[in-house]
C-alpha cells in the first residue's frame, strides 16, 4: 500500500482507537515529493521563541521563532494575523478578551483550522461568525498586512505586538 493508504487505514485507526471517525481528514505530504529544502524552502535562521516575542506564558503558542523568518512562513504571520483578529472582535464589541487559533498544513492554503475563544467575555457564535469573515490563506495575510514592507526592525526588541505602528495592531 502507499504511505498515505498505510496511514489513513491502518495507523490512523489503530493508534485513535474510540476517537477514530470516519470525518478525521487526513493528509500526508500533501505538497507531494519533499526534494526542495534548506534556505530557498525555509529560513534556516534561529530566532527567539516564540514565548519570548508574544504573551509569556499567558497564551497558547505552537513555538519556533518569529525573528528570522519570512512573512511565507505562517508561524509568523499566521500569528500575527490572529492578533489583529482578535483585536478586532474586542475592539467591535464582540468580546473583552479574545483568542484565535489557527493551524495550517504545509502547502494547503486554507487553515485546517481556526477557532476562537472569548473566555466567557462574549457570544462564542457571534465571535466564530465575525472570525470566518477574514482571509486567512498566507498570501491574503501578507497582502492584507503589506508584510513585504521592511518594518520588522522595530520588532527586533520588546516583543512583536502592543507597537501601534504594525499592521496587525489596528
Amino acid at each position: 500500500p502507499t504511505i498515505h493508504a498505510f496511514v489513513a487505514d491502518e495507523l490512523v485507526p489503530h493508534t485513535l482507537g474510540d476517537w477514530y471517525h470516519s470525518g478525521i481528514r487526513i493528509k500526508v505530504n500533501p505538497t507531494g515529493s519533499f526534494v526542495q529544502g534548506g534556505p530557498s524552502a525555509d529560513c534556516g535562521v534561529t530566532g527567539r521563541k516564540i514565548i519570548v516575542d508574544t504573551y509569556g506564558g499567558m497564551g497558547r503558542h505552537g513555538g519556533g521563532a518569529f525573528s528570522g523568518k519570512d512573512p511565507s512562513k505562517v508561524d509568523r504571520s499566521g500569528a500575527y494575523f490572529c492578533r489583529l483578529v482578535a483585536r478586532q472582535l474586542v475592539d467591535q464589541g464582540l468580546a473583552k478578551r479574545a483568542e484565535v487559533q489557527v493551524a495550517y498544513a504545509i502547502g494547503v492554503a486554507e487553515p485546517v483550522s481556526v477557532k476562537v475563544d472569548t473566555f466567557g467575555t462574549g457570544d462564542e457564535g457571534a465571535a466564530a461568525e465575525f472570525v470566518r469573515t477574514f482571509d486567512f490563506r498566507p498570501a491574503a495575510i501578507i497582502e492584507r498586512l503589506d508584510l513585504l514592507r521592511p518594518i520588522y526592525r522595530q520588532t527586533t526588541n520588546y516583543g512583536h505586538f502592543g507597537k501601534p505602528d504594525l499592521p496587525w495592531e489596528v
